[in-house]
């Protein structure tokens, strides 16, 4: 379930945010007797560098981000860890 889940988060973001990078990690093992976790939702780490982020707001890249991802926030997503760049920004 998990690399499928992983697999869905991936499809969403590139089908959305078309980015030049996209990491993203699974710290659910760490997290393990969390609320998120007992309900079988994950925890992650989301690092994506994309065009659709030029001249926008951090609040504004996380919004489309939780856009991109849709349902899955409720259904799969329990935490949501984002650096969002757009390319040429440090970090």
């Amino acid at each position: 379930m998990a690399n499928t889940r992983l697999e869905a988060i991936r499809s969403r973001l590139d089908d959305s945010l078309h980015p030049s990078v996209l990491e993203l990690e699974d710290d659910s093992h760490l997290h393990v007797g969390h609320a998120g976790a007992r309900e079988g939702r994950g925890h992650y780490r989301l690092r994506v560098v994309s065009p659709a982020f030029q001249g926008l707001r951090l609040v504004a890249r996380h919004q489309l981000i939780y856009r991109a991802l849709g349902t899955l926030m409720q259904t799969d997503i329990h935490a949501l860890s984002i650096t969002a760049l757009a390319p040429g920004e440090p970090g």
